[in-house]
């Protein structure tokens, strides 16, 4: 069992930068994949970024690809997500998210076995 809390949303003019954290319980975090997804009002969940419980090899999509960076330190039990250059497109409710081994997907929500409870993000223009 996996629980984890996002920290660090907030209210940012465009352009500007924020930081979110992913605490997770749990002795076995370091086996688990991380990921970020998003959703915004109306809108599916979108996948934003993940990282492999491994190699800590990195994921994005083209949307924030080069302006967001995805890390995680296992002696923390923590992710994080670096968001730089935001825009108001930006704007939505931020989960992080693990997955077990043996997932077939990083990219997908439904391959994800824990969620947080989501922290709202908002890029004013």
């Amino acid at each position: 069992q996996v629980q984890l809390v996002e920290s660090g949303g907030g209210l940012v003019q465009a352009g500007g930068s924020l930081r979110l954290s992913c605490a997770a319980s749990g002795r076995t975090f370091s086996r688990y994949a991380m990921g970020w997804f998003r959703q915004a009002p109306g809108k599916e969940r979108e996948f934003v970024a993940a990282i492999g419980w491994s190699s800590g090899r990195t994921y994005y999509p083209d949307s924030v690809k080069g302006r967001f960076t995805i890390s995680r330190d296992n002696a923390k039990n923590t992710v994080y997500l670096q968001m730089n250059s935001l825009k108001p497109d930006d704007t939505a409710v931020y989960y992080c998210a693990a997955q077990a081994p043996g997932g077939s997907s990083l990219y997908s929500s439904r391959e994800y076995d824990y969620w947080g409870q989501g922290t709202q993000v908002t890029v004013s223009s």
